[in-house]
């Protein structure tokens, strides 16, 4: 079985997170076990000086993984290029999601949902790709060939998330890991 990955994408500022933050409970609510990976273009370090795990990466351990009861954080440094999407999800554990969301990559050729809001940069007809299942939207595109799902409903998008993600298992090699 490959495991569904669905990209939420837009532009800087239309809210990716906030709707994500939404999302991810009701999935959980439905039963579904999402996994997210996020992109980011900030410099980005979890974990700080004077902690081990920083001292020890920085004493040059290209792999750097943190245990404890609660969770864990494996630190791998890619000091050449930003990683491939599918080799992060690759590190993903299959047993343990039914879904990965996506939250930037935005020109990666996987499913997704587009958000765009009255207002912000450009027009829904330039976000969209061949990989857009949906746009959602505070306001309804005319014209477009894929689904119009209300931005300011985030049990809608839930469910039809739910729904997308059970036609997936049904439907061989489709993109994912």
């Amino acid at each position: 079985m490959s495991l569904p990955i669905l990209g939420i994408s837009a532009v800087s500022g239309t809210g990716k997170t906030t709707l994500l933050k939404k999302l991810i409970p009701l999935l959980k609510q439905q039963g579904m076990r999402p996994g997210l990976i996020k992109h980011t273009h900030h410099q980005m370090d979890i974990d700080y000086p004077g902690k081990d795990s920083y001292e020890l990466r920085k004493a040059g351990a290209s792999q750097v993984l943190v245990a404890s009861r609660e969770r864990w954080a494996l630190i791998s440094e890619t000091p050449e290029n930003s990683p491939e999407l599918m080799a992060l999800a690759q590190k993903m554990s299959q047993e343990t999601l039914d879904i990965i969301l996506v939250e930037g990559f935005r020109q990666e050729p996987i499913p997704k949902i587009v958000l765009w809001r009255h207002g912000c940069t450009g027009t829904p007809h330039t976000l969209i790709d061949e990989y857009t299942l949906a746009l959602a939207s505070d306001t309804p595109a005319d014209g477009l060939a894929v689904s119009w799902l209300d931005i300011n409903q985030p049990a809608s998008i839930a469910e039809f998330i739910h729904q997308w993600c059970l036609s997936q298992h049904d439907q061989p090699s489709q993109k994912g890991i």
